[in-house]
């Protein structure tokens, strides 16, 4: 089970924004931005500050997926 925060960077894409946009419209930092591109749990406060500041909802930028049986 895990995350998926493809939706986020394919919203930034159609607002034209980029990573570097996102660290300045949320405060959040640089580690945490590359934790989100690589599916990392974090905290439920960044993505509401995400939220906030990109003025979406959580199921615009987070999707649950569930890991593949090996």
């Amino acid at each position: 089970m895990g995350l998926s925060y493809n939706k986020l960077w394919k919203l930034l894409i159609d607002k034209g924004l980029n990573r570097s946009d996102l660290h300045k419209i949320t405060g959040i930092g640089q580690s945490t931005i590359v934790k989100l591109s690589k599916g990392e749990n974090v905290n439920t406060d960044v993505i509401a500050r995400i939220c906030k500041g990109l003025n979406c909802k959580i199921e615009d930028i987070v999707e649950y997926t569930e890991d593949e049986k090996k």
